[in-house]
């Protein structure tokens, strides 16, 4: 069984590119629309990494970073977490670092640096 990882993302184009890709390298993906959907999962189940878009409904993902760091499970609270953003310019690295986001990948996405992204944390 692959390492799993959840991946948050409200463009269905780039969440069924991004899950095909890393489903091709042996990962057990999981995809929700929305941070309170990444709530909800890691409520019942544990990952490996998160891919988190920045800019989605309900709960964006500078948010859910945050209450992700805040969370008493000290295993699911130091999941490594992406931020994936189309405006990387509305936030410095500081600000991704300050929530607690581990790396960000600008889009449109560099699927290489991707999968060498997360194979470098999840080995």
């Amino acid at each position: 069984m692959g390492k799993k990882i959840l991946i948050a993302e409200d463009s269905s184009v780039i969440l069924n590119l991004t899950k095909k890709i890393l489903v091709q390298q042996h990962f057990d993906i999981t995809t929700v629309k929305n941070g309170k959907a990444v709530l909800d999962k890691l409520d019942k189940e544990s990952y490996d990494l998160i891919l988190m878009d920045i800019n989605m409904p309900v709960l964006d993902g500078m948010e859910t970073t945050k209450r992700i760091r805040e969370m008493s499970d000290k295993v699911k609270s130091s999941i490594p977490i992406f931020a994936i953003t189309g405006n990387a310019g509305n936030y410095s690295v500081d600000e991704f670092k300050a929530v607690g986001i581990n790396e960000y990948l600008q889009k449109p996405l560099d699927f290489d640096r991707l999968v060498t992204m997360v194979n470098q944390y999840t080995n």
